[in-house]
């Protein structure tokens, strides 16, 4: 069925009838200073075009790569942190096709022997099986008409990238959505955030998740033909994605067509996926060993010590500030997305916040502040010092201006008023300066009491204590 039968929509998916089948292929650059087979720069986003570069990544005759042991830890690492096995003996391959973001007409890369194998990766409380984890190096970028650095008819390539430490991770086909698809590669990015393997930004290409998505009959147990999405740069994107292409397979399925296996790119500004290219399989790119590249073995030793420098991951900690803290699983979720952000809510709440207020705060604000200053500034709204929209203020102008929030409290005079006399006199002369308003109220109309408490806040600077103003002129109105 062609595209253009699904413009305007697709029917939602049946889950009663058809049933989703999803792997992953999560590339990430890793967090290296050189790339993976010469000294260049592996910086390569703020380089000008060409300027990166060497006869190895250039892929000039003569020349040999020598392997980047950083990059091999970092693999080795993300191995360990997704309970894989670890191969003590791997090698590297070469993948050969042709492009012109590929100099050498082949990518090193690794096909029969990955570095990592057999893995798992915890999703809540199941867990998607990792095939393989193995080390590449990345290509380099092609600049087609229409990008923002040229508008001739023309495309040119950029071989800064060219020889990056790339990672490749594949799932096995254990998603069941594009949900599944969207928490897994944003899990998969806290993860590799946390061990330092890669900064992972999705909108920068260092992280690039790739969907193989297939549907079957709801309870069946063969796979039906999958497609692959490409051109993906964003979470929001990769779940639209999924879902526009699980609906797209079942509507071809139901009008008794049949899904073509090929290659498929997301286009954003149209929220629709389109072909490619046929798929190509393993034979197609003639992989054989690296004949200037030894094999590696892996020492155990060296392993298990760096098994022993894991930190805590995301997944562990999420689990742990649900039952330490008591907050909920939302709350841990959004703190264990970051390793700074987790940090922080543990610091503050170490400084004396309450736990719940202090991760409320960090979610809603992303403060910049230390944890010291963000507890005192969560103890002075906790206690009515000062309210949450003055707190809000005094955020803002902490994080601008360097200074502590209790002296920018003192500076303002934004001390909350709460003392019941001082606003009993303050709604007095407000209700009696207000009388149609008054008689509003009492005609049924709600709205009127809330622009009487709008001018108690106002007459008091702000300072008011709202919820005892509140308290306050409700009395005053139902005399």
């Amino acid at each position: 069925m062609p595209d253009s039968a699904l413009e305007g929509g697709v029917p939602p998916q049946n889950s009663e009838v058809w049933e989703a089948v999803i792997g992953m292929e999560v590339h990430a650059q890793l967090a290296t200073r050189s790339k993976m087979f010469c000294d260049c720069s592996a910086d390569y986003l703020a380089a000008q075009p060409n300027s990166s570069v060497c006869e190895v990544c250039l892929g000039m005759p003569g020349v040999l790569p020598v392997i980047n042991q950083r990059a091999v830890e970092l693999v080795v690492k993300t191995g360990l942190a997704l309970n894989c096995e670890i191969a003590a003996h791997t090698k590297f391959d070469r993948k050969n096709y042709f492009y012109p973001d590929l100099p050498k007409g082949y990518q090193i890369s690794q096909y029969d022997l990955p570095m990592c194998g057999r893995g798992r990766f915890e999703m809540g409380d199941r867990a998607v099986r990792i095939t393989r984890v193995h080390l590449e190096e990345d290509t380099g970028k092609l600049l087609h008409a229409g990008d923002a650095l040229h508008t001739a008819e023309e495309s040119l390539v950029d071989l800064n990238r060219s020889g990056v430490p790339l990672m490749e991770i594949v799932s096995e086909p254990d998603l069941r959505s594009a949900e599944d698809s969207r928490n897994y590669a944003e899990g998969l990015r806290a993860l590799l955030r946390a061990i330092g393997a890669s900064e992972a930004e999705m909108e920068k290409g260092q992280l690039r998740a790739e969907a193989n998505v297939s549907v079957r009959p709801a309870g069946g147990d063969q796979l039906g033909v999958k497609t692959e999405l490409k051109n993906i740069n964003s979470f929001r994107a990769l779940q639209r994605a999924v879902d526009y292409e699980i609906r797209r397979q079942i509507e071809i399925l139901e009008a008794g067509g049949v899904v073509v296996q090929e290659t498929r790119g997301w286009s954003e500004a149209e929220q629709r996926t389109f072909p490619q290219r046929t798929k190509e399989y393993a034979d197609d790119y003639r992989y054989f060993a690296e004949p200037d590249l030894p094999p590696l073995e892996l020492d155990l030793a060296w392993v298990e010590n760096l098994r022993a420098l894991l930190p805590e991951l995301p997944a562990t900690r999420r689990r742990r500030l649900e039952l330490q803290y008591q907050i909920p699983e939302y709350d841990a979720h959004q703190l264990t997305a970051e390793t700074a952000t987790a940090d922080l809510f543990e610091a503050t709440v170490a400084t004396g916040a309450p736990a719940k207020q202090a991760a409320n705060w960090i979610i809603g604000t992303q403060p910049t502040l230390d944890a010291a200053s963000l507890a005192g500034l969560i103890d002075m709204v906790v206690k009515g010092t000062i309210n949450r929209e003055q707190g809000l203020l005094v955020l803002r102008e902490a994080q601008s201006s360097g200074k502590g929030p209790a002296e920018i409290v003192r500076e303002r005079g934004l001390i909350q008023v709460s003392d019941l006399s001082a606003l009993a006199e303050v709604v007095d002369r407000v209700v009696g300066d207000n009388p149609q308003a008054v008689a509003d109220f009492k005609s049924g109309k709600q709205q009127a009491a809330k622009a009487l408490l709008g001018k108690v806040k106002a007459a008091t600077g702000g300072t008011a204590n709202m919820s005892v103003a509140r308290d306050l002129l409700m009395e005053r109105l139902n005399r």
